[in-house]
Parts: structure tokens; sequence; C-alpha cells
């Protein structure tokens, strides 16, 4: 398991809890929120690591690198599963070219792991019905596996009184954020500026991760590895290069 809401992120424990049926589970989490860090990994500097409890260690580093690490070191490769989340706020639409959450299940499937991740309404304070859902679903993901280089993006809206509404299999959307940039001045008068603006809008087409969320459903989209757009592929042929 990894995320990059950090090792206070209030979606971690209970995932940990509703995995713990499956087999053994080991936490790889990053010491601090590393929230919109993509798919970075540290190769500059030196990775901390320490150990917090039995099963739970934290990197002072990337989303990526936790499942690198989580791979590679602390399991030495005997993983048959990698999930992250449950991050606190969506990755629909183009959050999965940000998201450290969505980037830290890529890194797991470049190193041949199945892996899903999974994100959840900022709104939604509880995490016990995303967790039963994505232990479901984990289940289903050792039992049928996953095709080569295929990992799950799974987004849960806020719940109604009687639960989600289902899920559906869903591509991606569309979420616009602000184009503006801040200008602010701290309280020495020197000028700063911070990024991020308002809420982004939603462009809820059919049958988009967008639109399930917004309906109440659980949205599921396969995310491929390969990102080759091959119709322009077969264009650029007739190319002058």
């Amino acid at each position: 398991m990894t995320n990059d809401d950090g090792i206070h992120g209030p979606g971690l424990r209970p995932l940990i809890a509703a995995m713990q049926g499956l087999g053994t589970v080991v936490a790889v989490v990053p010491d601090q929120e590393r929230s919109a860090d993509s798919h970075s990994l540290t190769l500059h500097k030196p990775i901390r690591v320490y150990r917090i409890a039995d099963g739970i260690v934290t990197v002072s580093g990337s989303p990526a690198d936790c499942a690198r690490f989580g791979v590679l070191r602390e399991m030495k490769g005997l993983v048959d599963l990698v999930v992250s989340g449950i991050n606190h706020g969506y990755n629909l639409g183009e959050d999965i070219i940000y998201s450290g959450t969505v980037a830290a299940a890529r890194e797991a499937r470049i190193l041949g792991i199945p892996a899903v991740a999974f994100s959840q309404d900022p709104g939604q304070r509880s995490y016990e019905a995303a967790a039963a859902f994505a232990r479901d679903l984990a289940r289903q993901i050792l039992s049928r596996g996953l095709p080569p280089g295929v990992i799950l993006n799974v987004n849960f809206p806020k719940p109604r009184r009687e639960g989600f509404r289902g899920a559906q299999a869903a591509r991606l959307g569309q979420r616009i954020y602000s184009n503006s940039i801040d200008r602010r001045s701290d309280p020495r008068g020197r000028t700063y500026y911070w990024m991020g603006g308002s809420r982004a809008r939603w462009v809820k087409l059919p049958g988009t991760d967008v639109a399930a969320v917004a309906a109440g459903r659980i949205s599921v989209t396969p995310l491929h590895l390969d990102q080759t757009d091959r119709p322009m592929l077969a264009a650029l042929k007739g190319w002058r290069f």
C-alpha cells in the first residue's frame, strides 16, 4: 500500500484495515503530504526511511518513490498487488496527470505489479464504505488479474443516505481549473505567488468518470501505460521528416 496524503492521510488506516483479510499488508507512504507530485522520482538526494509501526514505513520521497521502494526493497519483489490511497479528493479526468496517488499505482505497474488507485470526495469524512469497496475490488483483481500495462483508477462520490448508487466502468472525463495565478505579498512586503485557484468545474459527458461520480456512482477507469496516440502515429507516416 501507498498514498500521496502521507502518514497522516485520513484514508490510509481504513484502507489498511480493509486489506488485512486479503494477505500480508505493508504500507510504504510519504513522510508528509505529497499531493500533485505526479510521477516524480528522487534521484539527486538521499531518501530517508523510517519504520513507524509494524508494517508501516515512511519514505522522504514521492509516492512513486514509495511504490518503487516498497516493491523492490521492502518486499523484494514478492508483491501480488499495490493499492494506492484512499486519497482525500478526487482524481478525475486530467487530474491523473498530476496525481501522486495515480502515479504510485503507475510506478507499481511499470515494475510489473497489478495496481489500483483509490480517491474520494473531499467533503466525505468517513472512509469505511470506500475501503469496503476497495477490498472487494482488490479481491477481484487478485483473482482475475489485470492486462499487462493496465491499472485501475477508482473514484468514490459522497454516498447518499442509502449508500453509493453502484459502480460504473467509465472513461476519463474533463475537469476545468482556473488559469489564474494569484500574486500576493507576505507580511514583509515581499511578493509571492499562489497556484491552485478555485474548485474545478466538471464537464459531465456521458460515460465518463466525472459523470459517474456526479450521479452518485463509483467510477472505475482502466488506464494504460502506453500513451501512444495511434491515429496520429499513422498520420505522421505521411509527414516529411
